[in-house]
């Protein structure tokens, strides 16, 4: 086991938890903000209280709805896949006044156990390269669930939403770090709040290292279903190069992958700043 595998100390944890970016939702575990990022707009932020990432919402306790309702929260977009949700048998909720709609990255053929078995692999490896090979198969496989996001950000600048997948790590770290770029958030702090999520998964590391741990590659292998866990800063970096090297760039990614204009990344763009003295 590598340091960065190793159980954090709970009081470091909790610390982090209680404090931005970080926000508390009952049942729903590495929920985090993205307002308040400085941006290569002068005297811009990010808007604070509009877009919010996290984990699966479905064991989200009745606190949890009120909390989320409380944070204006009124649309989760699910980037999950049926087959994903069945196997570890976590629905989609029914909450009052919330609209959650699904945006799954991958078809359900993606779920294969072969397919499945190619991604453990990669996932267990823990490398960079691996991520990279995991995360071109989410840009490749993402455009139409990550359009859906960003147009709700164009149309709805009002309406605060929070997405996520199951870990609130991988698909949604990647769309997360498009908001980010096309908001102009330096890399740096993108890279930074990747890694947050390690913090962030802590709370709930036992019941991830369960289900990991019914898996054949990794049922007699724990060290291997933690480096599932690492969220590093490295890997988010690497990714960002990924965009410009493979894609372009993520402005001529969401044109080519999400179907959205040079008018739309505009709009976009000035609906997710605001002024700095909005900081909440």
């Amino acid at each position: 086991m590598t340091a960065t595998d190793e159980p954090l100390d709970p009081a470091h944890v909790a610390d982090v938890l209680s404090r931005p970016p970080f926000v508390q939702i009952s049942g729903v575990s590495n929920v985090r903000d993205l307002g308040s990022y400085p941006t290569t707009t002068i005297n811009a932020i990010t808007r604070p209280g509009y877009a919010y990432r996290g984990a699966e919402v479905s064991n989200i306790t009745e606190e949890g709805i009120q909390q989320m309702k409380a944070l204006g929260i009124a649309t989760v977009f699910d980037l999950r896949s049926d087959p994903e949700m069945q196997k570890y048998s976590t629905p989609i909720p029914t909450i009052e006044g919330v609209q959650i709609l699904r945006a799954p990255v991958f078809a359900n053929e993606d779920y294969s156990p072969e397919s499945m078995a190619k991604k453990f692999e990669l996932y267990a490896s823990g490398t960079t390269d691996a991520f990279m090979k995991l995360y071109s198969q989410i840009l490749d496989h993402g455009g139409r669930a990550f359009g859906t996001i960003l147009r709700h950000v164009r149309d709805r600048p009002n309406s605060p939403f929070l997405f996520h997948c199951t870990a609130g790590k991988d698909r949604t770290g990647i769309i997360a770090a498009i908001l980010f770029k096309l908001a102009g958030v330096d890399d740096h702090l993108i890279c930074q709040d990747y890694s947050l999520t390690r913090i962030g998964r802590e709370p709930d590391r036992e019941k991830v290292l369960r289900r990991l741990l019914k898996e054949p590659l990794f049922a007699a292998n724990t060290e291997l279903a933690l480096r599932m866990l690492t969220s590093r800063y490295e890997t988010m970096h690497a990714t960002l190069g990924l965009f410009r090297e493979k894609y372009g760039g993520v402005e001529v990614y969401v044109k080519n992958f999400c179907g959205l204009t040079d008018d739309d990344i505009s709009i976009i763009r000035e609906n997710l700043v605001v002024p700095a003295k909005a900081r909440m």
